[in-house]
């Protein structure tokens, strides 16, 4: 029985974080047992918001070297560069053709990064939606893991397949968002205010590159709050954050100890947070070190990455033969 076809993507800017990890990453490594994946690199998509390339291919190394450290293997998905893969190019324009300034212009996605960038308010950034509508079609996938904030999007390349098979022929699957988990993880910053992120506040943020001490430290800053004045109080927002981040990476017991100190009044939040760093500490170096191993080892990277174009491009080579077939756009037969 054929597997479906999952596409998921993730942009190199910044540096990888705890809810990259947990929202996404995580679950990749179970996808590539289940299904036939395709995961990309997205760099095309990066220039929308990070023009300057200066520093793009060090950060598409880093990347693809801590998605490897992660537990993606190269043998079990499809690993490899958005770029690498020129037909989905040719896919980008076409879908073009069937989106309408209108309904981009309302995305929000798109209002969003026009109040962050009112002085790059590129083409780009406009048609992105339909960039990530050719990610996902140029495979057929009928499976793409996204957050709540990409669900529109989805629902855009569902309406951009439709209108090419209605227009031109039956060529694309409906594909649909989806997560192993009831909710996706979200990993809050140490602020609590908002999502960790690539590229906000360092210090609000822990990142799979961070060294050991630079955890503790951003821990120890974390917000905390006044301890309880009665028994089994409601957690405050930012209380209830340290305990999020305890329960992904420290044992069941010492979780309970805390819980009971909380609920009993008697909890010291620096005991907390000293705990809650050595088990951040002895959760993400192991990573930190696969990835610098994966880094330094520029060989391999690069035959993960031309494997990874290869058996992107016969997928999407294959899906392009249908395209152009269903739109006409084959003038001569070519020559053997």
């Amino acid at each position: 029985m054929k597997k479906e076809t999952v596409l998921s993507g993730i942009r190199p800017t910044g540096f990888v974080h705890l809810g990259n990890y947990f929202g996404a990453m995580r679950n990749w490594v179970k996808m590539q047992e289940e299904f036939d994946c395709y995961f990309c690199v997205v760099d095309w998509h990066s220039l929308t918001t990070h023009p300057d390339t200066k520093e793009l291919r060090e950060s598409v190394l880093r990347l693809l070297s801590e998605l490897l450290a992660s537990g993606l293997d190269p043998e079990k998905c499809v690993l490899y560069i958005q770029s690498h893969v020129p037909e989905i190019a040719e896919l980008y324009l076409y879908f073009n053709m069937l989106a309408y300034t209108g309904e981009l212009e309302r995305t929000a996605t798109f209002k969003d990064k026009v109040r962050q960038q009112p002085d790059n308010v590129n083409a780009g950034l406009l048609t992105y939606p339909v960039l990530q509508a050719a990610d996902i079609l140029v495979h057929r996938a009928t499976k793409v893991p996204v957050g709540k904030d990409q669900e529109q999007h989805i629902e855009m390349t569902r309406n951009y397949a439709e209108r090419f098979n209605h227009r031109y022929g039956n060529v694309f699957p409906s594909p649909t968002a989806f997560s192993y988990d009831s909710e996706l993880t979200r990993i809050m910053s140490l602020d609590g205010k908002g999502k960790m992120s690539k590229s906000e506040n360092h210090m609000v943020t822990l990142y799979l590159a961070d060294s050991d001490d630079l955890i503790r430290e951003k821990i120890k800053k974390a917000k905390s709050d006044a301890a309880p004045a009665e028994p089994n109080s409601v957690k405050p927002d930012s209380v209830e954050n340290l305990f999020g981040l305890m329960r992904l990476v420290s044992s069941p017991d010492t979780v309970e100890n805390f819980e009971q100190d909380f609920n009993n009044c008697v909890i010291r939040y620096g005991d907390m947070k000293k705990q809650l760093g050595e088990d951040m500490v002895k959760f993400i170096s192991p990573l930190r070190e696969k990835a610098r191993a994966f880094r330094a080892d520029e060989k391999y990277l690069n035959q993960v990455m031309s494997i990874g174009a290869e058996k992107a491009r016969n997928s999407a080579i294959a899906t392009m033969e249908l395209v152009r077939d269903a739109m006409g756009l084959k003038y001569f037969a070519l020559k053997s």
